[in-house]
């Protein structure tokens, strides 16, 4: 099994529990790992037969532009969920951060795992 990283990914949405939050955006920091076989790849050299973290990348600030959750959990579980069946991800790891808002934190938020992860060959 191999990763696919996306790290420090930077998106926007809104996000929060209280009414002022409901008014603004606010920044959504992302971490992934995305399993996956790299080998046909790297054999062919073709983008087509590995997770395209561009594409991914797309996916995923769309998701937040479009959506609007009062959890940070709740963003998490969704997106995991729409990422899987969009990319047929077998298994992820995805740690979503929401820098501020504990100001005595750098950033607080959620780190979840969903599917079966691969064994490794």
């Amino acid at each position: 099994m191999d990763l696919v990283l996306i790290e420090a990914l930077g998106v926007d949405t809104v996000i929060g529990v209280y009414d002022w939050e409901r008014t603004i955006t606010q920044r959504l920091v992302l971490d992934l790992e995305l399993a996956t076989d790299i080998r046909p790849a790297a054999a062919d050299d073709d983008i087509a037969l590995t997770l395209d973290y561009a594409a991914i990348s797309e996916h995923i600030a769309d998701f937040a532009a479009r959506h609007d959750f009062a959890l940070v959990e709740t963003f998490a579980e969704r997106l995991a969920d729409t990422l899987r069946q969009a990319f047929g991800i077998a298994w992820l790891r995805l740690t979503v951060r929401k820098p501020g808002a504990v100001s005595a934190a750098a950033a607080v938020g959620v780190r979840i795992e969903r599917g079966t992860r691969p064994e490794a060959t």
